[in-house]
């Protein structure tokens, strides 16, 4: 094994990261490019994909810390490195509960600038006093201001649900940020990045001239790696990990793959990205679990999908759709698809150039099995630390051939259904049946119905493919006689392992699996 070397994790300070001597993927080249081309840019992306070592690299470099880009590409592209008065907000730190708690985090940093830059007692608002010191460190210096506002949307994101105080921080917070359009003059850069674009129309309202660079192809892998990123710069972590897992090099890249790479921020698909922090605790833990998840659950997103009464079986299968349908500026409890793809749970996995469509799936499989098991509590009895354990005694069960424990277990799930529930039963129904069967792909080759023609559910073992046919108030022996009469079964007769048919009925009337038959 060999020798680890330091992994930056948790460590969101470009500084820190250099000084400290802690492995870094060089993104210098596009973070000049952007320096020169532009002045006041948003990028959005989900949250731990290194936004905040994104802009804190941009305050080193404007700040003219040669030292700390030496062997990195912007050495050879910067000759001035000259050095500009920052301003940088970050608001990912806090806890926005009230008016008074976004007033208080303003005020500190504002105190802080004028500190250095001076104030002036005329200057009564957090606006005039942020265009005050914008003024003020341009003209004592000589040089335009560069500000950089990391996680702009996080009071919004914490008020999703709450219409007035969403609207007040709206208020709140165009006023500020309004003052980047009436400073431009003094201004040599902006740079801003959230997790959603839901608020910009009204947040940023008066700053019309904001490139958004968040679906552009130049910048896809802005932040987080690319396959070619980790195959180059990460081969020791790589063997470690490969030679733990009894992998070679290019298996466990593949498996990493799978696990975390898959996310696409541009209609060209070809370069995926990596999600860098699930990436780097894989490597130090050796282990391939559910980092990123982990580290904050989307609560505020399944309220969204149940306020919406929205149809899991989208979720499962990919949702087409056009551009304006996920990336609207807006949050909309009637549409919850663009805050489910903004926040990384979902993202485009295909775009069909000659009609402008998308496909939007799950990037990969932490996202996948960590969305659908957080959702289960949601929308059944079973307790979220029950889910894991039904979901493993359902692939033990169908590997041993156990039909019936595996249906008397379902019915647990299904179970949970609320008894006030008239016309939507169908859609709830569906949506436990999708999810269950999903999950249990994460063990088991599991096919999920997506079209006309095919059997509900398919599942395969080592010895066993199950074929599954659920009908809703008819009959189990229904069910099963549609498997005789589609065809179902005939894609698998030459596979050699046994075929088994399931048949069932699901009854509206007791919200449960009511009757199954099995055939051979």
């Amino acid at each position: 094994m060999e020798q680890m070397r330091t992994l930056p994790i948790g460590i969101q300070t470009f500084e820190d990261i250099r000084e400290g001597g802690f492995l870094y993927v060089d993104k210098t080249a596009m973070v000049y490019q952007i320096a020169h081309i532009g002045k006041p840019y948003f990028l959005s992306r989900p949250r731990r994909f290194g936004k905040s070592l994104l802009i804190s690299t941009f305050e080193a470099y404007f700040r003219g810390r040669k030292e700390l880009f030496k062997g990195l590409a912007i050495e050879k592209l910067e000759s001035e490195w000259k050095e500009y008065p920052v301003l940088h907000l970050d608001l990912n730190a806090e806890k926005f509960d009230s008016v008074a708690s976004l007033e208080t985090m303003l005020d500190r940093h504002l105190n802080l600038w004028e500190d250095i830059w001076g104030k002036d007692s005329r200057e009564k608002t957090a606006s005039d006093r942020f265009a005050g010191i914008i003024r003020r460190a341009c003209e004592q210096t000589g040089n335009q201001v560069v500000v950089l506002i990391d996680e702009y949307d996080k009071p919004l994101l914490q008020t999703l649900l709450d219409d007035v105080l969403m609207n007040e921080y709206c208020r709140m917070l165009k006023a500020f940020y309004g003052v980047l359009k009436s400073s431009d003059r003094y201004l040599r850069f902006v740079f801003l990045t959230g997790v959603t674009k839901f608020a910009q129309v009204s947040v940023f309202s008066d700053l019309n001239q904001l490139n958004d660079i968040s679906m552009d192809y130049a910048y896809n892998a802005l932040c987080g790696i690319t396959r070619e990123e980790l195959a180059r710069d990460f081969v020791p972590e790589i063997k470690n990990l490969g030679g733990f897992l009894g992998l070679t090099f290019e298996e466990t890249i593949c498996r990493l793959e799978k696990q975390y790479d898959g996310y696409h921020f541009c209609e060209d698909t070809t370069v995926g990205v990596f999600n860098p922090f699930s990436v780097l605790n894989a490597f130090q833990k050796m282990k391939l679990g559910n980092y990123w998840f982990q580290t904050g659950t989307p609560t505020y997103l399944v309220d969204l999908l149940k306020q919406s009464n929205y149809d899991l079986r989208l979720l499962v299968n990919g949702i087409e759709t056009t551009n304006s349908a996920f990336s609207e500026y807006r949050a909309d409890t009637r549409n919850p698809l663009p805050m489910i793809y903004q926040s990384g749970y979902l993202t485009i996995k295909h775009y069909d150039k000659e009609v402008e469509l998308y496909t939007l799936m799950f990037p990969n499989d932490e996202v996948r099995y960590g969305f659908l098991n957080f959702l289960v509590p949601y929308y059944t009895e079973v307790s979220d630390d029950e889910t894991g354990f039904h979901i493993a005694k359902f692939t033990r069960e169908l590997r041993a051939g156990d039909v019936d424990s595996f249906m008397e277990r379902l019915k647990v799930f299904f179970a949970g259904i609320p008894y006030e529930l008239s016309d939507d039963t169908e859609r709830h129904y569906q949506a436990i049946f999708y999810v269950v069967f999903a999950l249990m792909g994460q063990f088991v080759e599991t096919e999920i119905r997506s079209a006309r023609g095919r059997a509900d559910a398919v599942v395969k073992t080592a010895e066993h493919i199950f074929v599954f046919e659920f009908k809703l108030n008819g009959s189990a022996e229904d069910a099963l006689k549609q498997i005789d009469e589609k065809g179902y079964l005939v894609p698998y007769r030459l596979d050699g392992r046994s075929v088994v048919k399931i048949g069932v009925n699901f009854s509206k009337e007791t919200r449960n699996i009511e009757r199954y038959v099995v055939g051979g």
